[in-house]
């Protein structure tokens, strides 16, 4: 998937988007997808000026992206303006490497269970092969009150 169908797939935007490309997906397992890490990233500015660093939040952030896409496949659906999906919990986060300017995070997330509106999953970002964060994430899919 390119960055349009991606755009499709999610309601985030910049500077908030933080998928750029979908390499592999299989509805219902798995995503493999991709976020290219630049110097002109807005978090860049202030974490931390003179080493930057991607922040550990933004890097569950984008894995939880990812995870949405997957859903939203595996529904085979597309995000609309009456609910949204939560985060709802983090288990077992590590943050194994720093991620910095330069560096490709490829985020393998995969499907664990899904009942009811709520999704758990596996996910692990790497960066040249070298594991560098890795959680467990739930999301839950809730109807916005009119």
């Amino acid at each position: 998937m390119d960055i349009q169908q991606i755009l499709e797939h999610l309601p985030h935007r910049y500077p908030f988007l933080l998928i750029d490309r979908v390499l592999e997906l299989k509805a219902g397992e798995s995503i493999h997808a991709a976020k290219n890490v630049s110097i002109n990233e807005p978090f860049f500015v202030g974490h931390f000026p003179h080493h930057p660093v991607m922040p550990g939040v933004l890097i569950l952030e984008a894995m939880a992206q990812a995870a949405g896409v997957l859903s939203f496949k595996t529904m085979n659906a597309k995000p609309s303006d009456d609910s949204v999906f939560y985060f709802v919990g983090i288990d077992n986060a590590r943050f194994k490497k720093p991620v910095v300017p330069g560096d490709q995070l490829h985020l393998h997330i995969s499907i664990v269970r899904h009942m009811r509106g709520v999704w758990k999953f596996d996910a692990i970002a790497r960066v040249d092969g070298e594991v560098v964060a890795e959680a467990g994430l739930m999301c839950a899919q809730r109807k916005l009150s009119q």
